[in-house]
């Protein structure tokens, strides 16, 4: 890392320690007129180093397998070009190749007249006008693909010559690397306009395509991937000119592909580099989660990397309240620390070639709600990720006094928002995640449910009791709701230009307080629940007077919604649950926080809400 860089980057983690010193207790410092640590050392300034524009910048609207199309501005190529993104990912979880009649494999698959053919075809209207207004932008488009999926007619057809012991479509059979390379000319012939492919394996989704089946193609480990990138790698880059981005994304073993160095180097090894072949790599070693270290694979190899970042975080809240990631991808997140050296951020990696570029999810990813109708808190961490990425001389700081200033504001203003900003990250990893003793339940609260100690945090409960820390992890949740007061607090002397936004900032960091206090009182009374449990004496005074906060908290919540129409939907008390008919995810209505509360009123006699 040059000196430059390292000072910058320095610069803003003292900025953010800063900011949670005084976020320690309830304000005051704030509130007594302390400088915000967003004006400290005054306006923000390039480095005298010339930054770097990496060569791709791309963005996705992720719609949720299932539901109906994600309604978002970002959908619109015309909008990614003025934000200068090169590139838009289109992702319906129905791929390019399911938009194809199969005519070059077998005639019989997609009859005319016949009503899979009709459902390709309507298919087809959608991939060419995506291409369409795409190009129209200037902008490239790429499509999200997942692989294995094949027509159901064509595998009933070809069963004995593709299906192996399982019943699974194996990629190592002959017959089944034939058909896709068949579909592979057959889609480049059909869509010329298609300027390449994100490739997605480890999970297959059906949800969208009922004339379609698939599976995993990755059934016999690293000579699957090896097998697959060899196949795509001749056909889609040689043969077709056209690009190819691999994710490493998998779900599988040890993470392997994903986030394993050695597996990493032994598989990309193998495959000569091609200037059109490029690796997608999570920033985080494993899903887009805060804990999480940096990705170890990121830089390591011979091959280019794009960098995937989340901007509607579906572990916290989709941006129902404010979210600030773009600080911790580029510079690395507090709980990373400062110890080892190892990149933490992407900052870290701005002088290594094998960076080319930055894959935002603008909106999407999990299941479900909150449903969001103001983009506020996507657009921020997905404008400055893309400004950092086209000039890295800007550094975080100053790609977000830039959109500070984009939104109307100056002064003290951009110092009130940067600092909501930085708070709200602080805030997300205490309410959610725990900073000194982190869950490792990471799925305890995603999309629109949260989990409770009857499932979900038993374990994590169980230890916090035997380690005798059930006191530092309520005083890290009760801080967490400081935190947010203090958000929503901010929120009120922050005047935005947009009058929509500017309401919404308001709503949304009530939201978030909302949300933190139903955590934090409800944990209180569940952690002290596990621990009278297991004692036989139960803090009945402390528990019953959060049963009451809790109830209150919700109450707050539910007026919130009431009274705001711009306001997301909100959380249920209930636990991740199982898949409906349609695939869906749905409640898990006998588990949960509400469960796991009321199982506690229940026996401290208070009366529900």
């Amino acid at each position: 890392m040059t000196s430059d860089r390292a000072t910058s980057t320095a610069a803003s983690r003292a900025s953010r320690r800063t900011v949670l010193g005084a976020a320690a207790g309830t304000g005051a410092l704030f509130a007594m007129g302390a400088t915000s640590p967003a004006r400290a050392g005054g306006t923000e300034a390039r480095g005298d180093r010339p930054g770097r524009r990496l060569p791709f910048l791309l963005d996705m609207v992720h719609a949720n397998p299932g539901e109906p199309m994600t309604d978002s501005r970002y959908n619109d190529p015309r909008v990614l070009a003025s934000y200068d993104y090169d590139g838009q990912v289109i992702n319906e979880f129905r791929p390019p190749h399911t938009a194809l009649t199969f005519e070059t494999v077998d005639k019989r698959i997609f009859p005319a007249g016949s009503e899979g053919r009709a459902w390709v075809e309507d298919n087809a209207r959608r991939v060419d006008a995506h291409v369409a207004r795409a190009h129209a932008a200037g902008i490239a488009c790429y499509f999200f693909t997942d692989i294995i999926v094949l027509p159901k007619r064509l595998v009933e057809l070809y069963g004995d010559e593709v299906l192996d012991a399982q019943g699974n479509i194996s990629l190592h059979k002959p017959r089944t690397q034939e058909i896709h390379r068949l579909m592979l000319r057959e889609l480049f012939a059909r869509f010329p306009g298609i300027d390449g492919l994100v490739i997605r394996t480890g999970e297959t989704y059906l949800q969208n395509v009922p004339f379609h089946t698939g599976n995993n193609p990755i059934t016999e480990d690293k000579a699957s991937h090896e097998l697959l990138i060899g196949l795509l790698r001749d056909e889609v880059c040689v043969r077709a000119g056209k690009q190819l981005f691999y994710r490493t994304w998998n779900t599988g073993g040890d993470g392997g592909l994903r986030d394993n160095p050695a597996y990493y180097r032994e598989v990309t090894g193998r495959i000569a580099p091609h200037p059109k072949l490029l690796f997608s790599v999570k920033h985080t070693a494993s899903d887009f989660w805060r804990t999480i270290p940096f990705n170890p694979t990121l830089g390591i190899g011979n091959h280019r990397q794009i960098v995937e970042v989340q901007c509607q975080r579906e572990y916290e809240a989709k941006g129902a309240c404010p979210d600030y990631v773009a600080d911790g991808v580029i510079n690395g997140f507090e709980e990373y620390g400062d110890a080892d050296g190892s990149p933490r951020g992407l900052a870290d990696l701005v002088d290594n070639p094998l960076l080319a570029g930055v894959w935002t999810w603008s909106r999407g990813g999990g299941w479900r709600g909150p449903y969001i109708s103001n983009e506020l808190w996507c657009d921020l961490n997905m404008w400055v990720t893309a400004r950092w990425a086209r000039d890295t001389g800007l550094g975080e700081k100053g790609a977000f006094a830039a959109y500070a200033r984009r939104t109307g504001l100056r002064g003290d203003g951009a110092g009130r928002f940067r600092e909501l900003a930085l708070l709200s990250a602080a805030g997300t990893l205490r309410g959610h995640y725990g900073a000194a003793h982190p869950v490792r339940a990471l799925t305890w609260t995603r999309d629109q449910f949260l989990g409770g100690s009857d499932k979900d945090l038993a374990r994590d409960f169980a230890t916090f009791v035997d380690d005798g820390v059930v006191e530092q992890v309520l005083a890290e949740k009760a801080r967490a709701a400081r935190i947010w007061a203090r958000v929503a607090e901010l929120s009120d002397g922050i005047r935005l230009r947009d009058a929509e936004d500017r309401a919404y900032l308001r709503v949304s960091a009530r939201y978030g307080h909302c949300l933190y206090s139903v955590i934090g009182h409800g944990w209180q009374v569940m952690l002290r629940g596990v621990a009278g449990d297991r004692s036989g004496s139960y803090a009945r005074d402390t528990m019953s007077e959060h049963v009451r906060a809790y109830d209150a908290s919700w109450r707050a919540w539910e007026r919130l919604a009431e009274r705001h129409e711009s306001c997301a939907t909100l959380y249920q008390p209930y636990s991740f649950g199982k898949k409906d008919a349609d695939g869906v995810y749905e409640a898990d209505p006998d588990h949960g926080i509400g469960p796991s509360v009321d199982h506690y009123r229940k026996l401290l006699g208070v009366r529900s809400r």
